[in-house]
């Protein structure tokens, strides 16, 4: 069998091994491969990998010998399922690798937030607290967590657990209610099932966690971002289309919200003149929620195994069109 890795760097750089995959089939590896070159990197493989790189129907439909797509994330938008399905292709995923290191990273860049650690350690460097005529300063507000409101928007498994974090901190959790159900069963005491004007109204600080769907697509835009606390913080490490990052620039500057940090944007890398580039209080990192060693070895190892699952005949983890493990209200 020829399998293709269309863009096996991000995965591995160079501290993982692809020696398991290597073994069930001739494998070719492309650390990266541009748009205009993945029908000629693709040209001949049964099994192709893919991360962020596109699968569209037209690029599909010029790859006759194409049976399997092993997406190398939980998301799979850059897959067109639809005609991979009308094609025979069986397309997979990757559903649960990342869920403690994406959580535990939503309260890196939300203690960042509140306590702005980075700012205050490259003043002391700077000589700032040396020149001090008093023993501490702080050069922006510090915020405590405990007995504030944590929104979640996507209760699915990463949700939950950054949910469980809250909460551990002392937080209050709400959650969107997208099925509207009264009677719906909550995962711990402290929990609660909101509507989402709610959500907006309540949540000192926001996180997002859904799929991007057709429902979340600019789920932060003006109109929610109006019904926000002036002191409330977003973070989003789910899919930066689910934010209308016009609206969310024009709120944070001018201070209709305290604060977002993102670790995903809509265009990847971003634009020199990207408006939160330069928002105020917005923290910004590169898509690395994910990238902890520890993840990216399940994600390899899960990838690996999908793709012995598929050439023994039992595919897993399989993907179809207008299914995704986590909808909005999950």
């Amino acid at each position: 069998m020829n399998i293709v890795v269309l863009d096996g760097y991000s995965l591995n750089p160079g501290d993982l091994s692809w020696d398991e995959l290597m073994k069930l089939g001739n494998v070719t590896i492309f650390d990266r491969t541009p748009e205009d070159t993945i029908v000629e990197c693709a040209q001949g493989a049964q099994l192709l990998l893919s991360n962020k790189t596109p699968l569209s129907a037209t690029t599909l439909q010029q790859l006759p010998d194409l049976r399997y797509i092993g997406v190398l994330a939980t998301g799979y938008d850059v897959i067109d399922v639809k005609a991979a399905e009308l094609q025979r292709v069986v397309v997979t995923n990757i559903p649960s690798y990342g869920t403690h290191s994406v959580a535990q990273f939503v309260f890196a860049l939300l203690f960042e937030l509140c306590h702005q650690v980075g700012l205050h350690a490259n003043s002391v460097q700077r000589g700032t607290w040396t020149a001090s005529p008093d023993w501490c300063y702080w050069k922006t507000p510090l915020v405590e967590l405990s007995g504030k409101t944590m929104g979640i928007i996507g209760a699915g498994r990463i949700g939950l657990q950054t949910a469980r974090i809250a909460n551990a901190l002392g937080m209050k959790v709400i959650a969107l209610n997208g099925r509207g159900e009264t009677d719906r069963a909550v995962p711990f005491d402290g929990f609660r099932w909101v509507p989402k004007e709610e959500l907006f109204q309540n949540s000192d600080v926001i996180s997002l966690h859904c799929p991007l769907t057709t429902e979340a697509e600019a789920i932060i835009n003006e109109a929610h971002l109006n019904l926000m606390k002036p002191n409330a913080l977003l973070i989003n490490t789910a899919r930066g289309k689910l934010v209308n990052e016009m609206d969310l620039a024009q709120a944070l500057n001018g201070r209709r919200i305290a604060g977002a940090a993102l670790d995903v944007l809509s265009m990847e890398p971003p634009p020199a003149d990207h408006p939160l580039l330069h928002a105020s209080n917005c923290i910004i990192t590169p898509h690395i929620a994910w990238a902890t060693r520890e993840a990216r070895g399940r994600l390899l190892q899960t990838a690996v195994d999908n793709v012995r699952s598929f050439l023994e005949g039992r595919p897993q983890n399989v993907v179809r069109n207008g299914d995704f493990c986590d909808k909005i209200h999950n």
